[in-house]
């Protein structure tokens, strides 16, 4: 146990750089010697980040094994699109994306560039649908 604290403490700027670029660290032990680290990335710009802290301070890598594969973040990728067709309406779409016709007004805050008027939709417009709150 020793080992892996010393090993902790020696990388603790790599583990403040994890948590600072949102990495989800889902592992972190000791093994043969090494400290271990995996966890998932939010993007290549935040792996490279960590991997350049391990490497200022151990440009050997002998006592540490990482693996951080990139997993976009839904936050970013969750907004749809939905193509009008004839007879919806915003209220409609709403329902079907939201379970509630309700809702509508969000799908039209989020298409302001192209709509003037929650009423007037037109066939074949391509609308963002954002995610459900």
């Amino acid at each position: 146990m020793a080992l892996l604290d010393d090993l902790k403490i020696k990388y603790q700027t790599v583990i403040q750089q994890i948590q600072a670029e949102g990495v989800q660290l889902a592992n972190l032990h000791e093994q043969g010697g090494k400290l271990v680290m995996k966890g998932t990335a939010p993007s290549l710009e935040a792996a490279n980040k960590v991997w350049d802290e391990i490497k200022r301070i151990n440009p050997k890598l002998d006592d540490i094994a990482a693996y951080f594969p990139v997993v976009p973040s839904t936050k970013t990728s969750s907004v749809q699109t939905y193509t009008v067709k004839a007879g919806d309406t915003l209220s409609k779409i709403s329902k079907q994306f939201y379970g509630s016709t309700t809702d509508y007004m969000r799908i039209f805050d989020a298409n302001k560039d192209q709509l003037k008027d929650p009423d007037q939709i037109n066939v074949g417009q391509e609308l963002k649908i954002p995610p459900a709150a």
